[in-house]
């Protein structure tokens, strides 16, 4: 497993950018799986107060509890403005859910000297990893090992 994911979900406070109103997306099922799990996850929303009960900030620099890692699961277009927030708030961590992350965003990420985390799910990687994460996971280690 790799230095960055290890760092990322050794973490306990994270702050998740992707929940959204409509229940299919992804943030939404990231947020009650890293809870169910023991994270502490602050949900970032720049205009939402709240989704389904769960308070959003509407920035990072909003929450006055220490954020540990930055796990982003937004449309492409979205991610270096946030990556640019993430560094000039001192943050390393960031976990760019698979799909979001683009050669120009890794690249960005690089330069900013983010701790970057991308092309994974991190349901396979926050333990306790479970159901098909599980088996997904073990088949992702035996192509990376290749």
């Amino acid at each position: 497993m790799e230095q960055a994911i290890r760092d990322f979900i050794s973490q306990k406070n994270i702050a998740l950018i992707g929940l959204s109103r409509k229940k299919n997306k992804f943030g939404n099922s990231a947020y009650k799986e890293l809870k169910l799990r023991g994270y502490n996850v602050y949900a970032i929303h720049p205009s939402e107060t709240e989704i389904d009960g769960i308070p959003c900030f509407p920035d990072l620099a909003s929450v006055k509890e220490k954020v540990d890692g930055v796990f982003v699961s937004v449309s492409r277009q979205n991610i270096l403005p946030i990556l640019y927030d993430i560094s000039s708030l001192g943050l390393k961590n960031v976990w760019l859910q698979q799909g979001c992350e683009t050669a120009e965003i890794i690249s960005e990420a690089k330069k900013l000297k983010l701790n970057l985390v991308a092309k994974k799910c991190i349901l396979m990687y926050a333990e306790p990893v479970k159901s098909f994460h599980k088996f997904h996971r073990f088949v992702s280690d035996i192509f990376t090992r290749s």
